[in-house]
Order: C-alpha cells, then sequence, then structure tokens
C-alpha cells in the first residue's frame, strides 16, 4: 500500500472535519482545497503540526491544530488526528516524562509533592513544576514533530525511488510489443 493510500484511509473525511460544530468559527477557510491534499509537503507539514502541538499542555489542542494547520497550509485532518497523541489516558505519562525531560535540560532535581487542593500547593506547584513541564513539553514537540517531519519525507522519497525502479524494470524487460504499449501510456 502507498503512503497516500494509507493516509488516505487512515485519516477522517474532510466532511467530518469541516462539519464539527466547534470548528465552525474558522468559516471558509477550512474549504481551502490545500488543506486537504495528500503530498508529500502537506503531509509532512501536518505531521509535525499535530505532533507539536500534542504536546504542548493545553485543553483546546484540537483548535491549535486547526489554526496552525491553516496558517501553515498543511494537511489538517492529520495534524488534527495526531493531537489525540495526547488523551486522557496517554496525557499523565507524558507530560510526567516531559516534567523530568525538561527538570534534566534544566539541571534541577525533580521534586515530589503530595497533592492538596489549597491556594499554597497551587503556588508551590506553579512556581517548582511549571517551568520544567514547559521545557520539556517544548523540547519533546520539537523532537517529535522534526521526527515526524523527516519519517515522512523520507518514506515519501523511499516509495517514489521504489515506484521508478519498479516502472524502470517493466521497461527493461518488456517484450518489444509491451513496450510499444507501455511508451503510448507515457
Amino acid at each position: 500500500m502507498s503512503i497516500k493510500k494509507f493516509f488516505k484511509h487512515s485519516l477522517p473525511r474532510p466532511s467530518k472535519i469541516k462539519s464539527h460544530p466547534k470548528l465552525q468559527f474558522f468559516g471558509k477557510l477550512l474549504h481551502e482545497p490545500n488543506l486537504w491534499h495528500l503530498n508529500r509537503r502537506s503531509l509532512s507539514g501536518g505531521m509535525a503540526v499535530g505532533l507539536f502541538i500534542a504536546f504542548i499542555p493545553l485543553p483546546a489542542q484540537m483548535l491549535l491544530a486547526v489554526a496552525a494547520a491553516i496558517w501553515l497550509r498543511v494537511n489538517l485532518p492529520l495534524s488534527v488526528s495526531l493531537v489525540w497523541i495526547t488523551n486522557p489516558v496517554t496525557m499523565p505519562p507524558l507530560f510526567y516524562f516531559a516534567y523530568k525531560f525538561g527538570a534534566f535540560l534544566l539541571g534541577i532535581p525533580t521534586v515530589e509533592t503530595n497533592f492538596s487542593f489549597s491556594p499554597e500547593w497551587m503556588l508551590y506547584t506553579l512556581s517548582n513544576l511549571l517551568q520544567p513541564l514547559l521545557l520539556g513539553c517544548l523540547a519533546l514537540g520539537t523532537i517529535s514533530a522534526a521526527i515526524g517531519y523527516l519519517a515522512v519525507n523520507f518514506l515519501w522519497r523511499l516509495q517514489v525511488v521504489r515506484l521508478w525502479k519498479d516502472r524502470r524494470n517493466r521497461k527493461l524487460y518488456a517484450k518489444p510489443t509491451q513496450l510499444k504499449n507501455i511508451n503510448k501510456l507515457v
């Protein structure tokens, strides 16, 4: 299966996203044809946008992904789908890892804390945990976006090279009568 067919079958239909009630304020911007194309640039950009925004610790990730996809003119369904990597089940371990990674990058020890719903605990938590968490999220989002972007580009290029080799081999080993038919097609 080609990479284009894989994404075409895996991504949600444009009509489903265009009719989503929370996305209606984007209006006619959602009807831009470039947001729905399945080409190397659009898919790799959509992968990068979706993976980066998945690591932003905000509840409105889907809206951010739509806005970024519109602004950067990349594949909107892919970028919106990928933000669901961080869902209510995966969010705690991913953000805990982001906090640990951010603390490592800052060179500070991680803080163990017991939950207490009080103003003092909230201030303590925000002052001690927020900076490493945000840095870790930014770093992991950037790393995952770069890896995703490069992976789609690499897989697309690999597929193109394979298709060109197949085409060359068909021409090379074709009988003279078949070669006439192949040249007519090209």
